[in-house]
């Protein structure tokens, strides 16, 4: 009889399963009916809708057609999974990430959200899950089934958000573990750190010949980071541009009427509690708080992870106090961290402003306050341009310095709520006619428009000034004649100004060499070369390769003194760096090439390569297959555009893995009008013919024409479908 029940139960539950099944694959079928697919022949999916909703559906599917391991691993990641696929070595990041994720907060906020975000929310899982039952082929590594609710675990688009502020080490530290000290690579013992940031300008008619706005959008991150696609609906939307690989709003990009870009932020919009803990004989605790205590709660959390045998589990139990969760423990106190976690506004934002078409639109998105890391450089049909500081900065006690960790137990140090979009840095049409924020601190963002840092809190912005500001500055002030063209040239202008600083102290510390050193004979023909240098990159450029592995000695030496003194690596070789070291550097750099290379005499296109062998998020390089020279360097030279190359295990070359990653110039005339180019190619998929079809457009500045309106697709598509056909 027990055996007969048991049958039936499970009988009953396969039946069910599959009843829910085949009802959702239906609905799935039907949402699909409502969608088409357009690829380009770039490859480029064009997606078109009905509504909102089936635009999303059509566009995640479609994402997940050139690369679902990337889709999947960005949730990995967001919902703190990574473990349950790579094990052990991922457990504190995971943990990390669950700190601030709740799944059961994310349900609660998904149900409370409105109906027109729900249906998004919907038809984005509807959209993965669509796509994971056509392509039994593809199989996930963890998550085989997508929720509504964890499109709010992934919210805002940049690479690397506040959390991963959180030290792992130290967390291990607090919560009984340990974190492996990672083996330093070679970028990391010997090269410089790529600056993080981003290119954003805009012109104003003003300063155009056919009297449009221009925008440049050049996002600095990691290669193949973001997909390149446009979403439309009969319900308003048309947006193309660059979107964050697994999220449904395009993260920098334009529609019709407006366009976007966002930058790296230099706002301290984080920050750090020292927590004096009481400890009651019952072993709860509490903090001193003024003159009284608050309770401390705590969260168990459970971190699968992977192993030869399965799954297994550890479990913490995580401690919140007044002010956050805490994340580390310093000279006997326990230390909290405060920092925006508000899933619903943010993704409400994202959304939204990509159907915003002027200037008061997008406004009034940015009411919402949910972008804590990141600026906005915005321009319109209607001539408009703007900027705006991070919209998430919470406003403070001056007395305090905020940079580092305050006392917890003073009520004083409290965040006071947030400042107004009115008290953030922004500019709107400014008199120069331009904006521009390039990883720079916005006080040199628009000639003599520009913001003045006397004028905001100090917290507001931790930045300095960057060879690229400066750069930045000299190609779009006093220039009134941009074309859509004009700002494409501009984007790949070849200065280097970090050298028109740092050189002249190299120079005088050559010509103050006694006659009889025998530095002079070896560095004379290196001299010779850089001082008829024009301090501009080329490909077939020697003084380019011997001045950039020169600059890169100096910084092995004297970058981390300049970082610790808040100084510009230029202006700390220029004026705080010995001759000996500028001196032996250049011997250095000139035994290093003529190593590598057989002798210093070497192009640099020979040495800086863009190279792409495998679907893997981390590449591969090898000096022995096909690449491709890139002409223009790392942006720590103020090239605006930007490769961030440096030797790799078993390479002598140079190889790219960030910087320039999606480009594109917008014109907002009556008809929009923009080219564009994406890091290798649309496509992960190693044997399909857009992999790396956009290399040498890539590496050449060469942007093809976007295909924004039907009429631009006619004669340059390859296929047209239905999701799941």
């Amino acid at each position: 009889m027990r055996l007969t029940v048991a049958i039936a139960i499970a009988t009953f539950t396969a039946v069910s399963a599959f009843a829910q099944s085949s009802s959702d694959f239906a609905r799935w079928k039907r949402e699909s009916a409502s969608v088409s697919i357009t690829r380009d022949d770039w490859g480029i999916a064009h997606i078109h809708g009905k509504t909102d909703a089936d635009a999303v559906f059509g566009m995640i599917y479609a994402q997940c057609e050139d690369d679902f391991n990337r889709v999947e691993t960005n949730y990995l990641t967001s919902l703190g999974r990574t473990a349950e696929a790579e094990g052990e070595k991922a457990i504190w990041a995971d943990l990390r990430q669950k700190i601030f994720i709740d799944p059961t907060e994310l349900q609660r906020l998904y149900n409370d959200s409105p109906a027109w975000l729900r249906t998004l929310m919907d038809a984005w899982a509807d959209g993965l899950n669509f796509y994971l039952a056509k392509h039994p082929e593809t199989k996930p590594r963890v998550i085989t089934h997508f929720e509504p609710w964890m499109s709010l675990s992934f919210t805002e688009g940049s690479i690397g958000g506040d959390i991963e502020r959180v030290d792992l080490a130290k967390l291990a530290a607090f919560y009984g573990g340990s974190h492996p000290t990672p083996t330093p690579t070679v970028a990391q013992s010997f090269f410089e750190p790529e600056p993080k940031g981003s290119n954003g300008v805009a012109i104003a008619p003003v300063n155009t010949v056919d009297h449009h706005a221009l925008l440049l959008i050049n996002p600095h991150t990691s290669f193949f980071f973001r997909s390149e696609l446009q979403m439309s609906s009969d319900a308003g939307l048309n947006a193309y541009g660059a979107v964050t690989w697994g999220q449904f709003f395009i993260y920098q990009g334009f529609n019709e009427h407006a366009g976007w870009m966002h930058t790296s932020s230099g706002v301290d919009a984080v920050d750090e509690f020292a927590e004096t803990v009481i400890e009651a004989p019952d072993h709860t605790a509490s903090t001193k708080y003024g003159t009284e205590t608050r309770a401390v709660t705590n969260r168990v959390i459970d971190v699968p992870y992977s192993t030869s045998n399965g799954l297994a589990h550890k479990t913490f139990v995580v401690h919140y106090t007044t002010h956050g969760p805490v994340i580390r423990a310093d000279q006997g106190k326990w230390v909290s961290i405060k920092l925006m976690n508000i899933p619903f506004p943010a993704l409400q934002q994202s959304y939204l402003r990509t159907k915003a078409h002027t200037f008061a639109e997008y406004s009034k998105t940015m009411d919402l306050q949910a972008n804590s890391s990141n600026n906005t450089i915005f321009a319109d049909s209607d001539g408009d341009i703007a900027y705006w500081h991070g919209n998430f900065i919470p406003r403070r006690n001056p007395r305090f310095d905020f940079t580092a960790t305050v006392d917890g137990s003073d009520p004083a140090t409290d965040w006071q709520g947030l400042l107004s979009e009115s008290e953030i840095p922004q500019l709107h049409n400014p008199a120069s006619g331009f904006l521009f924020n390039v990883n720079n601190s916005p006080w040199n963002g628009a000639g003599a428009s520009s913001l003045r840092k006397i004028d905001f809190p100090s917290y507001v912005e931790q930045g300095i000034e960057s060879a690229r500001g400066v750069h930045a500055d000299r190609v779009f002030d006093h220039h009134t004649d941009f074309t859509l063209e004009g700002l494409l040239a501009a984007a790949f202008d070849p200065a280097l100004p970090w050298f028109d600083r740092a050189l002249p102290a190299l120079f005088a510390a050559y010509d103050a060499l006694q006659k009889a050193s025998p530095l002079r004979p070896r560095l004379e023909a290196q001299i010779i070369a850089l001082h008829a240098w024009d301090r501009r990159w080329s490909g077939t450029s020697i003084p380019t390769s011997i001045a950039i592995f020169w600059g890169t000695e100096v910084l092995r030496t004297v970058g981390p003194q300049a970082r610790q003194a808040s100084i510009p690596s230029e202006d700390f070789v220029a004026t705080k760096t010995s001759p000996e070291v500028l001196l032996n550097a250049l011997a250095s750099a000139s035994d290093r090439l003529t190593a590598d290379f057989g002798s210093w005499r070497t192009p640099w296109g020979t040495i800086n390569r863009f190279q792409r062998l495998t679907v893997d998020i981390v590449q591969p390089f090898n000096d022995a297959a096909p690449s491709i020279p890139v002409p223009f360097p790392s942006a720590i030279w103020g090239s605006l555009a930007s490769f961030g190359a440096h030797a790799w295990p078993g390479t002598k070359k140079w190889y790219g893995t960030l910087g320039n990653s999606f480009v594109a110039v917008v014109e907002f005339g009556p008809r929009v009008r923009a080219r564009a180019v994406t890091a290798g190619g649309e496509s992960g998929h190693s044997n399909n013919p857009h992999f790396n079809d956009e290399a040498m457009r890539y590496a050449h500045g060469n942007l093809r024409e976007v295909y924004f309106y039907p009429d631009q697709l006619k004669g340059h598509t390859e296929r047209q479908y239905h999701p799941g056909d």
